[in-house]
This record gives structure tokens, C-alpha cells and sequence, in this order.
């Protein structure tokens, strides 16, 4: 009874962990898989050498030729979060998003940009946020983001994506085109190709443009191309590498095309360095509660059931031997058994032959 009871513990034991193993990759993992609220800021930094570009310095326009380094740093904003309701409650983070350019050499400030939007907790998409916005001229502008921007989804596939561009105000496809290590890390490398298109710019800009650079012109666009080359940690989303090679074009009604930006910008590699050891820390986070820790809690569970049955089954075994020792204890031997009747109670059997024997009545009659 007693290896039973023990049996019975060991393998409920055993049970019980295989479910908090399946719980945790069911369950845990897939929570943990996601966009956490308490997201450190983080700073990316891009470089390109010898660019040349639109500066616009006290109202005078000019096409300078120099280093440039582009910053983006990305806040968390946490109260925004909070205060989100409806459809975006628990499923959205809101992130605020700056970026500048400037000269490496005299620091000046080239351009600058600030935006506002919420992303989807898991796929890392651009949602759709009423309060979202976009301030790269000096005024915010409601737009409507969409697609993948500062983040891909946990677990990014071998597929094409749609990646937002600003200078569009919309999204434009980047292809899956194979993989790399970057700093240890095999990386997804996806492209997209923006080819000549006009860039969303407020009249009074474009005509700005065309009065310092174009004269005589009177109507006129600015076609922006752009490859985006972007090295994704398929695991975590993380972006481990950026490269864009830029190009902006002030076309007039009348004269030649003026080139307003001809740069090739690329993260440094400081920003690799600490890109690839964020997405390396998340990766061993989904590793423990997804893998590590679920198998060692299946294999301490099946440990247990297994000896928990042996328990069980030993005990049972022990009750049968111990019943058949005591049957085989009780039973009588041949020795032992009580004669069937008393020797000085044996009837006498009659034999004439037998002398002394009492005749039979009427036998002497006979005689």
C-alpha cells in the first residue's frame, strides 16, 4: 500500500510537469514573444561618406558636398500606452520616433524628423493610431503608417514585406533575397527598391526649391529613389544592419535636373555591434522559456511517471508474493493431517477362518 501511495506521488508529480512544460511553450513563450511596455530607448547610428546634399543655412540654399551621420532614436512611450483603449488595449505599444542628419565635420544640422505611432505587439507593424503623426517640416502632419518601420515580427519568415518609406507617405515591397551572419547571427536580408518616384513635398517647398536652384522654372517635382537594404534577426525582429543608398532629384519644367541628395548611408558599427547583442540577449530570453527550460521540465517529468509507475508495479508485485507466501504458509501438510479414526476404535471385520471369533447367530445351530 505504502509503494503505491509513493508510486501514485511520483508519477502525479511527473504529469504535473509535463503540463507547466507545455504551458510554457504554449502559453509563456508566445507572451513573451512580444513587444514588452518596459522597452529600453535605443539610438541607431548611420554613416555616409562624401555625400552630396540640400543645405539650408539662415534661408540660403545650397548643394554642399561632405560627411554626413544620421541619428534615430526610438522611445518607448509608456503613458501613451497605457492610456490606449479599444482594439489597441494590451495589443500596441506607442513608440516616438526622432531622427537628424548632420555634418560630421562643422556639426551642422542637416535635417531633422519627428513622428509618433503605434506598432502592433507582435508583428511589429505600423497600426492604425489616431494620434499618430509626422513632423519633418517643422509642422506634425496626420498620416496613416502601415507596415514593418523600426521593427520585423518575432519570427520573420522567408517572405516579401511591406516596409513604410516617409519620403512616399506610404509602403513599398522588400524582398526576401537570402541570408547572412552578421556578428555571429544568421540574418534575413530583405531589399526594397524605390526607383524615381515624387516626393511628397508642400508646393511652397517645391517652388522654394525651383527659385534658388532652377531659375525660370515654374512648375516642377523631386523624384527620390531609394534602396533599403535591411539585415533582420528572424528570431527576435530586430534590425542587426541598415543600409540605404539615397538619391533625390529636383526636376523643372525648364533647365537641368539638379541632384539634391546623393548619399550612401550604412549603420557604423557600433550600432551592429549593439543592435546584434540586443537581438542576442532576447533571442537566450525565448530560449529559456521556450525551449531550455520546457525540456528540462518534460524530461524531470517523465522521469518521475516512469518512477512512479516502477514504484507502483514493485509494490504490486510485492502485495502478490506476499499473499501467495501466506497462503502457502497456511495451508496443512500430510503430516500434519488428523487420522481419519482411532486405531482402539477399529471395527472388527468377521472372518470365520479367524479363531475366537464370535459365530454368527445361528451358527451354532448349525453345528
Amino acid at each position: 500500500m505504502k509503494h503505491r501511495a509513493i508510486g501514485a506521488v511520483l508519477f502525479g508529480g511527473g504529469i504535473l510537469l509535463l503540463a507547466l512544460a507545455a504551458g510554457l511553450v504554449l502559453v509563456v513563450k508566445p507572451a513573451v514573444a512580444k513587444l514588452p511596455y518596459d522597452l529600453e530607448a535605443s539610438t541607431s547610428v548611420a554613416e555616409a561618406k562624401g555625400a552630396t546634399f540640400l543645405q539650408i543655412t539662415n534661408g540660403n540654399i545650397a548643394i554642399n558636398r561632405a560627411d554626413l551621420k544620421s541619428t534615430i532614436r526610438v522611445s518607448p512611450d509608456a503613458k501613451t500606452t497605457d492610456d490606449l483603449s479599444g482594439d489597441l488595449d494590451g495589443k500596441a505599444v506607442v513608440w516616438q520616433v526622432g531622427q537628424t542628419v548632420e555634418r560630421t565635420d562643422t556639426k551642422e544640422l542637416v535635417s531633422a524628423y519627428g513622428l509618433a505611432l503605434a506598432l502592433d505587439r507582435v508583428s511589429g507593424a505600423a497600426v492604425e493610431w489616431n494620434d499618430q503623426y509626422l513632423d519633418d517640416t517643422g509642422t506634425r502632419e496626420k498620416v496613416q503608417f502601415s507596415g514593418q518601420m523600426y521593427k520585423f515580427p518575432f519570427g520573420a519568415e522567408k517572405k516579401t514585406y511591406q516596409i513604410y518609406d516617409r519620403d512616399v507617405r506610404d509602403v513599398r515591397p522588400a524582398e526576401f533575397k537570402g541570408t547572412e551572419v552578421i556578428k555571429g547571427i544568421e540574418s534575413y536580408r530583405y531589399e526594397q527598391v524605390i526607383t524615381e518616384e515624387p516626393q511628397k513635398l508642400a508646393e511652397e517647398r517645391v517652388k522654394l526649391l525651383l527659385g534658388a536652384l532652377a531659375p525660370g522654372a515654374s512648375t516642377g517635382k523631386v523624384l527620390y529613389s531609394n534602396t533599403r537594404t535591411v539585415w533582420i534577426d528572424p528570431v527576435t525582429g530586430v534590425f542587426l544592419k541598415v543600409r540605404e543608398v539615397q538619391r533625390k532629384t529636383l526636376v523643372p519644367d525648364v533647365g537641368a535636373p539638379t541632384t539634391l541628395l546623393d548619399a550612401d548611408f550604412s549603420y557604423n558599427d557600433e550600432t551592429i555591434t549593439a543592435s546584434a547583442k540586443r537581438a542576442e540577449d532576447n533571442r537566450q530570453k525565448l530560449s529559456i522559456v521556450g525551449v531550455y527550460v520546457p525540456i528540462g521540465l518534460a524530461l524531470l517529468g517523465l522521469v518521475l511517471a516512469a518512477a512512479g509507475l516502477l514504484v507502483a508495479r514493485r509494490g504490486a508485485a510485492s502485495a502478490v508474493e506476499a499473499r501467495h507466501r501466506a497462503d502457502a504458509d497456511s495451508t496443512p501438510t500430510w503430516t500434519d493431517q488428523p487420522a481419519a479414526y482411532d486405531t482402539a476404535e477399529q471395527p472388527t471385520v468377521a472372518n470365520p477362518a479367524v479363531p475366537g471369533q464370535r459365530p454368527a447367530t445361528g451358527e451354532v445351530e448349525r453345528r
